[in-house]
Formats: structure tokens, sequence, C-alpha cells
């Protein structure tokens, strides 16, 4: 897929906000480096939220493939960059998806996509976890899916409480990880440890 911005039907909206944004905080849209800022930044906003206009189909594109294995299949520290739904600040970090299959098994490269499709969206930590595992859980068919996520909020970080070392980790266990807890605790051991914030 294209790192290209999707120009929405809103964008010039955009670039008028984010005038009117810059204007606000008593800057001169007229100094050289601000001149192509709001373009520049609803550019970026197109980006950072095109998650909106993928769907799971498009994303997977068929990449489901027969498999014999029945065994823990782990995807580990898949990097998201998202934007925090109630400040539209970044959150950033790594998914570890782990499935255990039923016949069929995704193609590798998808788990990054399908993460990149939920976290290029205005989110939530804990309801990414969960849009992710279900969208595992739909595309393959598997026994079991687990997300564990672990991120940075620049809303904690940035402004507010100001804690620059902070991290938090999101799960969402569906399927047979919900009641076999052999099933989970192979997965949250074969986990890479957690790395901190700096």
């Amino acid at each position: 897929m294209s790192n290209t911005p999707i120009a929405t039907s809103n964008y010039h909206e955009s670039i008028e906000s984010y005038r009117q944004l810059i204007v606000s905080t008593g800057e001169d849209l007229e100094r050289p480096g601000l001149e192509d800022t709001p373009k520049r930044a609803a550019k970026a906003f197109a980006h950072l939220t095109k998650g909106y206009h993928q769907n799971l189909d498009e994303v997977v594109n068929d990449a489901i493939f027969p498999s014999t294995n029945r065994e823990l299949v782990l995807v580990q520290n898949i990097e998201f960059y998202s934007l925090c739904e109630h400040h539209m600040l970044p959150f950033h970090g790594v998914a570890h998806i782990g499935y255990l299959p039923n016949g069929q098994v995704l193609g590798l490269s998808k788990f990054a996509r399908i993460v990149d499709m939920f976290a290029r969206r205005l989110q939530v930590q804990e309801n990414l976890s969960e849009q992710v595992a279900q969208a595992i859980m739909d595309v393959t068919g598997c026994r079991g899916v687990a997300v564990v996520m672990d991120a940075s909020h620049m809303c904690m970080m940035m402004r507010g409480v100001s804690k620059q070392h902070s991290t938090t980790r999101s799960t969402a266990m569906l399927g047979e990880y919900v009641h076999d807890n052999q099933a989970r605790n192979e997965f949250l051991g074969a986990l890479p440890k957690r790395q901190a914030a700096f």
C-alpha cells in the first residue's frame, strides 16, 4: 500500500481548519516557515487517519493459506502509531499477536497491515487491542487469538501529569485464550520482555 496521503472530500476544509488553529495561537501565517503548514498538516492528518478509508477485505487481500499447524503462531514487535481520541495527541508502541490456527494461516505481513488499519484512526489503546484481535479471529477462523499492546501516550507525557516514562499495556483474548490457561500462559511467556519508554 502506498504511503501517499488520502485526499478526502473535506481536504480543503481541513486546510482551512489548520489555518484557523495556527492563527488562534497569535502566529503569522505569512512568515516563511508557516506559509505551507496548513496544507502539510492536512496531508499528515489524512495519512494518520487513513484507516477510516480501508476495510478488512482490502487489507487482507485473500492472503489466507491452508496449514496443518495447530500450534501457537506469534508475530511480535509490530510498531504502531495512533492518535488518542481524547486529545488527538499521538500514542505509539508495539503490538504482539498470537493465534492458534484452525486449518489456515494468515500471511505474516497482513498482521502489520491490520494493526495499521485500526491504529490510523482516532483511538483508545484498549479498543485498538480488541479490534485487532476480533479482525484476526474473523479473517482466519482460528481457535483463539491474543493481542498485547505496549505503548507510550503523549497525552500523559507532554501535558497533564507529564509522566514521561509511563507506558500502558492492554490485552485482548478471544476463543481458547479466554478459558485455556495453558495456552494463555504459553503466549504470555513467549512475549519479549517489556521495554522501558526511554
